[in-house]
């Protein structure tokens, strides 16, 4: 090796080695000709020391042997692993979930080399994932040319020109007083003795953890899970999204085992007494539902609500652990929505938390600057409001305040269940946004993030309803057109409402009806068809969107893996044209909808039934046989087998099942007439004592309706 080379990489190395020892960890910034990038790292990477490491690019171009590789759309799976170094070829794609995630994984001492074009040009360079999500029509990326006025202003980012880089200037870091060193602190050391004390106490007192990145709750449930296999408890499961997520866990329990550690594979440890630790992924869990005295669910965040709801009622002792900021995006929202959850099933439950990091010094900089090009860490306005006047104005996140943006972004973040720094990309650079702001004393209290969609030509309208076509976006106007069987709607112009959120202690003032109004009134100015929405359906979300005067015509067969809900599609008509095709949707969908529940919809909770059911046109139309039939049915002994069709029927008749929801017996309906639950799924679900018990109480809620109810 020529002597200018060896004395680069004696640099670069002497840089690893006082980053390992100052526990810090820097992202180099290689700019300029790909090519020429790769010929450096070719040269400088085989050199260097290094812990594992991985490439994210295309595998043929990966610059050193012994690099473990993934696409730039797959790097998230590499979520709760640790490596060393981490080469990310941005010329391949960008998406900001993978990003953030990989640099989530380096430990202290890492570099995480990132090669791109120039600072100067990130504005409108086209960057290959823009294709994914339709921005590669934006003029001009704000959340790119954002990103290069971060990195550009941050001291700690070490800066490569690709075409010279033996002149890159490398920092240099002061020698640490006592080197740093991964280990157990006392906030880590309380947590896993509080986790033993949970694992060994009593049932029905479930435990949370949260923690940022880096602050070694993987590390404490290994250690937690080891000691108690050692003090008694003979099967705990660790359960997670993938098995890689839990790798960290069976590394510390099998170190804190040591020589107790009878056999193991890659998803199993046995200790001598017999005691083991096993993985099962989240849906083997619940399809096998083993036995065990404590389960452990790492990653919660990224499951559904609904399902960690089955975890938490299905086994005695069960701790939920998550990243509450992160690039999983969901952290916040899981703390929010399943806290309601926990508190209705075990009110009993504990929250626990680390905030000391373990995998790198207090001092890094990688961590902020991270947290600052994501917004990871974004807050709504949280003080004190004493002003009652709130106007609702237009807004362009691209050309707001930073302290703007973390306002707005922040609300959105508690708000959904998944924010994601995609989300944030896509809002800031996608030419259809349309936002409005609910702004107090200076300070914003309240979003709304829409789109313009749909417009699309009539051939192609066709050919997205019979299923030939697809296309980027249009998230609306193509599901109306595909799985309603409309393909005007696609053709239609609309204005999707994507996101809506108002500070907490705002909520129930009509303050989000005025964003919504906002927006309808910008759909009326610009001539549009319909407004709309879809979201994760739940009983106080129809309730909102009703209030807003916008109606329920979709109901999506496949529940979201963001929420655990199914899509609930709602939609205002603004032209003639819209007002027309909103009520076609609707008589169609009412039409069928006794059709469609029992075969689809079996596991809506009966509430979120009943309401839907209201939210339809009510198309039901009663004969004197059906009639008859009623009459029979409560006055008499006529099977319910024989009158279920009448039912479901006078369920649909007008005024009928807004009466039938004040019953107690309301949900047993629900179940029985319009999901076709068989009577032994009522009895053991605990809806009736029996097929006589629930007949018998069906046929009273009948006679109340033909003595008391709607003119029939």
């Amino acid at each position: 090796m020529p002597r200018e080379a060896s004395a680069q990489t004696a640099d670069w190395q002497h840089l690893l080695d006082r980053l390992a020892d100052l526990g810090e960890r820097r992202l180099v910034l290689v700019e300029g000709d790909r090519e020429a990038a790769l010929v450096w790292l070719r040269k400088l990477l085989p050199a260097l020391s290094t812990g594992p490491g991985l490439w994210v690019g295309q595998p043929d171009a990966c610059p050193a042997n012994g690099l473990a590789t993934v696409g730039p759309g797959k790097a998230r799976s590499w979520l709760g692993r640790e490596l060393g170094l981490v080469v990310w070829d941005g010329w391949q794609g960008n998406p900001p979930d993978g990003l953030a995630a990989i640099a989530g994984t380096l430990t202290a001492g890492g570099l995480l080399f990132w090669l791109m074009p120039p600072l100067s040009q990130w504005s409108t360079w086209p960057d290959p994932d823009y294709v994914r999500t339709g921005l590669d029509a934006a003029r001009c990326h704000a959340f790119a040319d954002r990103m290069a006025t971060i990195l550009g202003a941050d001291s700690s980012v070490i800066r490569v020109n690709a075409a010279t880089p033996e002149q890159a200037r490398l920092p240099a870091l002061p020698a640490a007083e006592r080197p740093f060193r991964v280990g157990t602190n006392a906030d880590q050391q309380q947590l896993v003795d509080r986790l033993v004390t949970f694992g060994l106490g009593r049932r029905r007192r479930p435990v949370v953890v949260t923690a940022d990145r880096g602050r070694g709750k993987s590390a404490a449930l290994g250690m937690a899970a080891a000691r108690l296999l050692q003090q008694g408890r003979q099967r705990v499961l660790v359960s997670a999204p993938t098995r890689e997520s839990v790798a960290t866990v069976f590394r510390h329990a099998r170190e804190t085992l040591g020589d107790e550690l009878a056999a193991e594979d890659d998803a199993q440890l046995v200790c001598n007494n017999g005691g083991e630790l096993r993985f099962l992924p989240v849906q083997a869990l619940l399809a096998e539902r083993p036995d065990a005295e404590v389960i452990l669910v790492d990653e919660a965040a990224a499951i559904p609500p609904h399902t960690l709801k089955q975890i938490l009622t299905g086994w005695p002792r069960v701790a939920f652990c998550s990243t509450v900021h992160g690039y999983e995006g969901a952290g916040r929202g899981f703390n929010i929505r399943f806290r309601a959850v926990l508190e209705r099933e075990t009110p009993r439950w504990q929250e626990l938390t680390l905030r000391e990091s373990i995998r790198w010094a207090t001092g890094d900089p990688l961590e902020p600057l991270i947290d600052r090009l994501f917004l990871l860490s974004a807050n709504g306005f949280t003080g004190d409001l004493t002003d009652p006047e709130i106007a609702i104005e237009r807004w362009q996140p691209a050309g707001a305040t930073e302290a703007e943006r973390n306002e707005a972004f922040g609300l959105l973040v508690d708000a959904h269940y998944r924010t994601t720094p995609a989300d944030l990309r896509q809002w800031l650079d996608d030419p259809a946004a349309v936002s409005w702001v609910a702004r107090c004393q200076g300070h914003i209290v309240g979003v709304l993030w829409a789109a313009r969609e749909g417009g699309l030509p009539e051939d192609l309208g066709a050919k997205i309803a019979l299923g030939e076509r697809r296309v980027r976006g249009h998230l609306l106007p193509q599901s109306l057109a595909s799985h309603a069987g409309f393909p005007e709607a696609a053709c239609q112009r609309t204005l999707r409402v994507i996101r809506i959120a108002v500070r907490n202690d705002l909520r129930q003032r009509g303050l989000g009806r005025r964003l919504v109004l906002a927006a309808r009134n910008y759909a009326v100015s610009e001539e549009l068809d319909t407004l709309g929405s879809s979201f994760g359906g739940t009983r106080e979300l129809l309730a909102f969107w009703r209030a807003c005067e916008l109606t329920f015509v979709r109901l999506g067969f496949q529940q979201e893996v963001t929420s655990g809900e199914y899509p609930v599609q709602v939609l205002s008509g603004v032209s003639v044209s819209g007002v027309e095709l909103v009520s076609r949707l609707r008589s169609r969908l009412a039409r069928y909808w006794t059709a469609y529940l029992p075969g689809h919809w079996r596991d809506l909770s009966p509430g979120l039934v009943m309401a839907l059911t209201r939210a339809l046109p009510a198309t039901g139309r009663l004969d004197e046989d059906d009639h008859r039939d009623l009459f029979h049915f409560a006055c008499g002994h006529r099977g319910f087998d024989l009158c279920l069709p009448v039912l479901q029927v006078l369920s649909q008749s007008p005024g009928v099942i807004e009466r039938l929801e004040r019953s107690e017996d309301a949900p047993l309906w629900a179940e029985s007439v319009l999901q076709e639950r068989s009577w032994p799924e009522l009895q053991a679900s605990g809806r009736c004592l029996g097929q006589r018990d629930g007949e018998d109480r069906l046929r009273s809620m009948v006679r109340e309706l033909l003595q008391n109810g709607p003119e029939l």
